[in-house]
């Protein structure tokens, strides 16, 4: 028998929350070796230097970002850097035969359009970006398991899209009426210092911030609107929320037919995420929380219908970092190399 390979991988922009938790994830996936980090300012300093405790497992110094270097020694790539730099270096990965993962906002977008007028970013790399899927993959599965490039979604957009999918697919709200009320820990706002991510300023208070504009908006309403079968805006204002990890969306929207009843919506929801292993349907009556999500790839869901009002409230619960962030990416990855999509992730949280 030959000696078993495992396939190398690399990750551009290891030094923030998203890149240390790839790292620690990879480190513990069987099918796969981390052969490469990659980064700016650190440059020949070893990994341990940024995050200790990870010493006494990972080895690897921070190198230059060269993609031909990259493209010779990794058949994958994961991308975390800031947007607008993930187009410059992806279509040189692509044509080297990388397999490519942007966790950055450079790929989610079918319209460059979109993208340029929320991010103020001018792009000439139109051809790279058709060939990009939307990495969330209990919408998009068979197009991930055929990609080449995967664009990773942002972490209130996971949250909220798989809070609201059921109901656009199956079109039992009127889509204008939702609204998407999502709060955030701190480390969704990276890894360099601001000001209202600092512990006076963000203890023992909640504040909205992004309202009517925050760029997660255009990607949640490009994926509604593809579910719905027409243009669809949504309502969505984020709140930044005392603590470190986790997001918590709750979505409300008119249903059609006032006469559904939560156990109504409960079947439609387990049978739309029967093939879903990191979708968790809440029993009925049972709303999750942030804590139950912590260090793993689950999304736990749970509804309610308001005959009062006619409404439906869908809550979810998702870890920003690893459902939000890296753990969808390796979700993709598996999808993306014909593995079993909950290879190498996390099933249980930290609780409490």
């Amino acid at each position: 028998m030959g000696k078993f390979r495992r396939v190398p991988v690399g990750i551009v922009g290891a030094s923030g929350y998203g890149g240390v938790q790839l790292v620690r994830l990879l480190m513990d996936h069987p099918e796969v070796e981390l052969v490469y980090l990659g980064g700016e300012s650190s440059i020949g300093r070893p990994f341990a230097d940024l995050y200790p405790h990870l010493a006494h497992a990972v080895k690897l110094l921070i190198e230059a970002i060269e993609p031909e270097v990259i493209a010779n020694r990794c058949e994958v790539v994961f991308l975390c850097l800031p947007n607008g730099l993930a187009c410059q270096i992806a279509p040189k990965l692509l044509e080297k035969g990388c397999k490519v993962l942007d966790l950055s906002a450079d790929y989610r977008f079918s319209d460059l359009a979109t993208y340029t007028t929320w991010y103020g970013i001018e792009r000439s790399d139109r051809a790279t970006a058709a060939t990009a899927v939307y990495g969330l993959p209990e919408l998009y599965r068979d197009r991930i398991s055929e990609a080449q490039l995967v664009g990773c979604p942002g972490c209130y957009p996971t949250a909220s899209l798989l809070a609201l999918s059921p109901l656009l697919k199956q079109g039992l709200i009127v889509p204008e009426t939702a609204i998407i009320d999502a709060k955030s820990g701190t480390s969704g706002s990276r890894r360099q210092p601001k000001a209202n991510s600092l512990l006076a300023e963000a203890d023992n208070s909640l504040a909205a911030y992004g309202v009517a504009r925050h760029r997660h908006t255009p990607e949640i309403e490009q994926v509604c609107s593809f579910l719905a079968g027409h243009e669809v805006t949504v309502q969505f204002t984020p709140h930044l929320i005392p603590m470190v990890r986790g997001i918590l969306a709750t979505v409300y929207a008119t249903l059609r037919d006032p006469g559904l009843v939560r156990d109504d919506l409960l079947t439609i929801y387990t049978a739309f995420y029967r093939n879903s292993p990191w979708v968790k349907v809440c029993e009925s009556g049972v709303y999750p929380q942030t804590n139950w999500a912590n260090g793993s790839n689950i999304c736990y869901i749970g509804i309610e219908v308001d005959p009062r009002t006619g409404r439906v409230i869908v809550i979810s619960a998702i870890d920003n970092l690893v459902k939000g962030q890296a753990g969808q990416a390796i979700q993709c990855l598996n999808l993306m190399m014909g593995w079993d999509e909950t290879l190498g992730l996390p099933r249980l949280g930290f609780y409490p």
